[in-house]
């Protein structure tokens, strides 16, 4: 790659977004602004921030990787999140959240559900969840970008973690939420543009649509003599049922991506930022649009690099593309881009992996902070302050968390795991169980009772990490608590539960708590109630938000 063009491309892309940055940091002058842009964003803005953050290094290099050895059957995974992470989550979700959000003036997901089940120790205790296994997240999509950026410019991991790190701390600092949505907008263009392009040269690259799936499709029997074993049956069709690589891609991957981001605190505040019902209804499409090049390319792509290793690429003929990654999953759309895409795309590429972590980078950071300062120490502590002063406090000491994580992941998980790919369903997976329940009841049940919530969060919370730590054996070997205390790496020993998601388990308990629960808890006053639900019952395009209320210091009522 010419270090010209590379050096031209990064610096235009750095230049934009220190423009956009300067621009947020000098709109953002209260709280409200900070914590949700205002209330006044764009809905191309909303659109282009909600896939941007969803889709990050993860989805692309992890799943694109994971893609390549499991076979399009993640293809599934594209369809559920446009069906279920746009279209429901807007039109279901979306709308109740943003009207409800208004009339309680909530800023984050923990103070909406705080403010709506009047109860401040529920509003820290999802802060707490957030800010603890957020990090993960975090960590592992600033491993993919990390990752990526040392094998593109050959230096040192850590040295490429730390920059990438910085960069994105200056403008979540700066700019708060602001400084989030609009640099997520550009970044998800230029992802936009850059799959797009990945796509189309990877058709031209096997010679055309046809041939090139009719090709994978001949690779069906080396797939089966390499996997078979545990249910591969061919990378244009879908695992064996119930076999171990069905469990992993049906319960891990497509439900525990595609259900879990009907839960996630990060997207969830993006309901609370626009200013009316019409700026959600213009977003459904521009969202589904762009999840469907950027999560669907990838999926198509990484199958197809077996193709290219295979048959193509003199260097690495007859092997496939896992092999030729040696072994590491999350190095095969790396070495796929380096190896089969033009130098040119090289940097092209580059810049949209370098927005694809970034935007989710940002997202997280934010979230993280304002879980901390206004969920905890603002919120379930009580304490006051200067609201601005203590949210970008904490957003930094996210940002040094996640940074410290990353550092060390890669010596905790050794190479060649899928890491990147896990994690992220991990978090998706217990946000999930812990919130789903509760979050649904809150914004379509009056008769929800703070009892039913706490005992949903519960149940979902608990079920989650019992299964991570003593059953999923991905987790459960890696974390060595259950071989400390059992001797084994799983308490399911060699059954197929080892492979089954803990959102399987957990979210059905939690669910059934949440149903429990609530027969036994007291009602929510009806006065606080019809606070709540003002404006959605009836069909209101424009329910009136004020976004000059002051934040607020605590809820309606203690626990």
């Amino acid at each position: 790659m010419s270090p010209l063009l590379l050096g031209v491309v990064v610096a235009g892309y750095l230049l934009i977004l220190a423009g956009l940055a300067y621009k947020a940091w000098r709109e953002t002058h209260t709280g409200s602004d900070y914590l949700v842009a205002g209330r006044q964003s764009h809905p191309f803005v909303m659109a282009m921030s909600y896939g941007a953050t969803f889709v990050s290094t993860s989805a692309i290099i992890g799943f694109g990787g994971a893609a390549a050895v499991f076979g399009m059957g993640l293809l599934w995974l594209t369809f559920l999140t446009i069906f279920v992470g746009i279209f429901v989550a807007f039109v279901f979700f979306g709308r109740r959240t943003r009207v409800m959000g208004a009339n309680l003036n909530a800023h984050t997901f923990p103070e909406f559900i705080g403010l709506r089940f009047q109860s401040r120790g529920l509003q820290g205790a999802a802060g707490l969840l957030i800010f603890a296994a957020m990090p993960l997240y975090a960590a592992v999509v600033l491993m993919g970008g990390g990752k990526f950026i040392s094998q593109i410019l050959a230096v040192d991991y850590q040295m490429a973690l730390l920059v990438l790190t910085l960069i994105v701390a200056v403008y979540v600092v700066m700019g708060g939420l602001k400084g989030v949505m609009y640099t997520d907008a550009f970044q998800g263009s230029i992802m936009f543009a850059g799959m797009v392009t990945l796509l189309v040269f990877t058709y031209y690259r096997l010679g055309g649509v046809t041939q090139a799936h009719e090709r994978l499709t001949g690779m069906k029997e080396l797939a089966v003599s390499m996997f078979g074993a545990k249910g591969h049956t061919g990378w244009t069709s879908f695992p064996a049922f119930m076999s171990e690589y069905w469990l992993v891609v049906v319960t891990t991957i497509i439900l525990g991506v595609g259900i879990g981001v009907l839960a996630q605190p990060q997207l969830i505040v993006r309901f609370m930022t626009v200013r009316s019902d019409r700026e959600l209804n213009r977003a459904v499409l521009i969202g589904g649009v762009f999840i469907l090049v950027a999560v669907g390319v990838a999926f198509i792509v990484g199958p197809l690099a077996n193709v290219f290793f295979y048959y193509e690429n003199p260097a690495t003929q007859g092997q496939i593309a896992l092999l030729a990654a040696g072994k590491q999953v999350d190095a095969i759309i790396p070495l796929y881009i380096g190896q089969a895409m033009p130098q040119w795309f090289a940097a092209i590429f580059m810049v949209t992996m370098l927005s694809a972590a970034m935007s989710t980078l940002s997202s997280q950071f934010h979230t993280m902070g304002t879980s901390l300062g206004r969920d905890l120490y603002e919120g379930a502590l009580g304490r006051k302050g200067n609201s601005l002063l203590i949210n970008k406090v904490a957003v930094f000491s996210a940002i040094v968390l996640s940074y410290a994580l990353a550092s060390a992941l890669p010596v905790f998980f050794e190479g060649g795991t899928a890491i990147i790919a896990h994690g992220t369903a991990i978090f998706f997976g217990i946000c999930a169980a812990a919130f789903l329940p509760m979050y649904f009841g809150a914004i379509y049940f009056r008769g929800m009772t703070r009892a039913g919530a706490w005992a949903g969060f519960a149940a979902g919370t608990l079920a989650s990490l019992f299964w991570i730590f003593f059953v999923h054996i991905k987790e459960s070997k890696s974390l060595m608590l259950c071989k400390a205390l059992f001797g084994v790496d799983s308490l399911a020993g060699e059954t197929l539960w080892t492979v089954v998601d803990p959102l399987v388990v957990a979210l059905p308990l939690s669910i059934l708590a949440t149903v429990v629960g609530n027969l036994y808890g007291a009602k929510i006053p009806v006065r606080h109630l019809a606070h709540c639900f003002r404006g959605i019952a009836r069909p209101a395009r424009r329910a009136p938000v004020n976004a000059s209320l002051p934040l607020t210091g605590g809820v309606p009522a203690a626990d």
